[in-house]
């Protein structure tokens, strides 16, 4: 074996680096993928059965959608990284018994920058609300 085929297989990944490599490469793939489509992006040194099982679970992470094709499935992507970062926040928050202090400390170890970003997106989020989904105002 070649010693960069050796240095990449046994270079461990972190935690979340398939799966978001697997979304990467699924949102590149202008429509529903195999596995063996998504293999074939990662530059073939993943088994076959280890993209089924980074797919399995961003499905069950509610990341990728799947559709019947034959025997097998096709996948399509729901969330990009972001997206599957925020399925993650999520999850540990609906977790929490106490939400309060939860979201309390999350809130308090922002920077400054973060801290302004998160009070922007609220008050985006917040006239969204108001505006209603076609972006006119309530009762219109």
């Amino acid at each position: 074996m070649a010693e960069g085929n050796e240095a990449r297989r046994s270079r461990r990944r972190g935690q979340g680096e398939l799966e978001a490599q697997v979304l990467t490469a699924l949102g590149t793939a202008g429509g529903p993928a195999t596995a063996a489509w998504v293999q074939e992006r990662l530059g073939g040194d993943l088994a076959y059965t280890t993209v089924v099982t980074i797919l399995t679970r961003l499905h069950a992470k509610q990341a990728v959608t799947r559709t019947r094709q034959g025997r097998s499935y096709v996948w399509s992507p729901v969330a990009d990284e972001a997206g599957l970062a925020a399925l993650r926040m999520r999850r540990v928050l609906d977790n929490e018994a106490n939400r309060d202090a939860v979201l309390a400390s999350f809130v308090s170890s922002l920077s400054a920058d973060d801290e302004r970003l998160m009070r922007e997106l609220l008050r985006e989020a917040s006239g969204d609300a108001e505006r209603g989904e076609d972006g006119r105002g309530r009762g219109l």
